[in-house]
This record gives structure tokens, C-alpha cells and sequence, in this order.
């Protein structure tokens, strides 16, 4: 197992404008975990939002997964300073935080997110027991590598995202298709044209400000899509989900074989 690298370079490579490419922890447990890194993923997406575990059930996962070179993000279930410091000090280089739709919402997240003079996060951080690092290093230099990602998931938000892109310590906003198409009356139709054009706006709005945009989706050529209206942060599905399509795809020509 590989020495942790801290800090990590993640929020560098975002700031330099760099495609940056991760996918979804499947199972909270250290050996999918560790699987999953070896993929050449740049970051591992822990969802404690809609997943039926918390931050508490991480346990090593993060400071494993930053042993193997990969940024642990952490998906808090709502814009809460317990949740945000909680998965910080558990390890997360980066923290998304789900349905931010204000400025006033995306300062506080900010807040939650930094130590003083910076923010109001309380100090004292676990994970670098597990990987070895420097503990009051750590500390001193958290403010340099934390990444902050803010989930744009509303009408309300695509009108705010102008003011929202103002507050300083964003790193990236991040498009949230299913719940836009929510929020327009058509849950489940992510393909409509009303969602397409504001994911296809979001980009262009942020352009200049130094904060990198963000979604998440499973077909490659959609993707690509992406990427050329300016996408540099994307979660590239799930290995479990590509895994049982796969599954799938060869039961099915198994009993498609005639039996000899």
C-alpha cells in the first residue's frame, strides 16, 4: 500500500482547469473501496445522502482510499456543520453538499467548510492517524486542500447561479440532472430539452470564474457530450451498475446458446 500524499493535489488539478474523473463507492466497505481506487479513478464518491449509512460507517475507507492516491468525496445529506466537519475530519479531501439554491445557503456551506480565520469548522481531524501524516501539518495546511463542491440542483439554483458563483471558497458547482428535471415539473425526464439547456448554460455562466463544473452520468458518449460544453468534474456511474450490466448482457447470451 502506498504512503498518503498530502496534501492532495485534487483542488490544484481543478484550478488548473484539469478533467478530473471519479465513481461511486458501491458497498462502505474497505475492500470495494480499495478495488474501486485501483480502477484509476481520481476520486471516490461516498454518498451518506441517500444511502442508508453515514459518515460513521466509513471508518478507514477514506484515509484508504487517499493511501491509494485517490481524493475520498464525501456527499453530507444536507448543509449541516456537523455532517461537514464530521466527513472532513474523517478524511474527505472534498465535501459535496447537496441543494444549495442561494448565495446565503452557498457562504454558509463555506463557512462549515474552513478552518478560522477562513471558516467557522471546529478543529481536530482523526484521519491521520490512519495514513501516517502529520497531524498539526495537517491542520495548519487544511484551508490549501480542501475542496468544496456544491450541488446545483434547482430552478431556484440555475437563477441564483450567478450569485452563488460570487461567493468566494467555491471549488466546484455541481449539476444535479434528476433533481433539475424535479424541479421542472418532469422528474425522470433528464433528456428534456428545459434540463439539456441549463446544463448546457451552467458551464458557459461559470466560465472565468475559476470554479469548475460538475455532474454526474453513465454513458460515455453523454460524457463526452459534457466534457465539450465544459464539464471538468464528472462521476463516470457506478461499478456496481456497469458490473450487472454487464451481468446481464452475459446471462442473456447464455440462454440465448442452444443446448447441444
Amino acid at each position: 500500500m502506498n504512503k498518503s500524499t498530502y496534501p492532495h493535489p485534487l483542488r490544484s488539478r481543478i484550478r488548473a482547469g484539469e478533467l478530473v474523473l471519479g465513481s461511486v463507492l458501491s458497498a462502505p466497505t474497505a475492500s470495494v473501496a480499495a478495488q474501486t481506487c485501483g480502477a484509476g479513478i481520481d476520486f471516490l464518491w461516498v454518498d451518506t445522502e441517500h444511502q442508508p449509512y453515514g459518515v460513521e460507517a466509513m471508518d478507514v475507507i477514506p484515509g484508504l482510499a487517499r493511501m491509494r492516491g485517490v481524493a475520498p468525496m464525501i456527499r453530507v445529506a444536507w448543509n449541516d456543520p456537523h455532517l461537514i466537519k464530521k466527513a472532513y475530519d474523517s478524511g474527505a479531501v472534498a465535501v459535496m453538499v447537496p441543494q444549495i439554491s442561494t448565495a446565503e445557503e452557498a457562504a454558509r456551506a463555506v463557512q462549515y467548510a474552513r478552518y478560522p480565520p477562513l471558516g467557522q469548522r471546529g478543529v481536530s481531524p482523526n484521519w491521520p492517524s490512519i495514513t501516517g501524516d502529520d497531524w498539526g501539518n495537517v491542520i495548519r495546511t487544511a484551508n490549501e486542500e480542501t475542496v468544496l463542491v456544491l450541488q446545483i440542483e434547482s430552478e431556484e439554483a440555475y437563477r441564483n447561479l450567478d450569485e452563488i458563483a460570487r461567493v468566494p471558497g467555491i471549488d466546484v458547482l455541481f449539476a444535479g440532472p434528476m433533481d433539475i428535471s424535479a424541479s421542472l415539473g418532469i422528474v425522470t425526464q433528464v433528456q428534456d430539452p428545459r434540463v439539456q439547456d441549463i446544463l448546457r448554460d451552467i458551464p458557459r455562466r461559470l466560465r472565468g470564474t475559476g470554479i469548475a463544473t460538475g455532474t454526474t452520468l453513465v454513458d460515455v458518449a453523454e460524457l463526452q457530450q459534457k466534457m465539450s460544453w465544459g464539464y471538468r468534474f464528472l462521476n463516470v456511474g457506478s461499478p456496481l451498475g456497469y458490473g450487472l450490466g454487464v451481468l446481464q448482457s452475459h446471462l442473456g447470451a447464455l440462454r440465448a446458446t442452444p443446448l447441444q
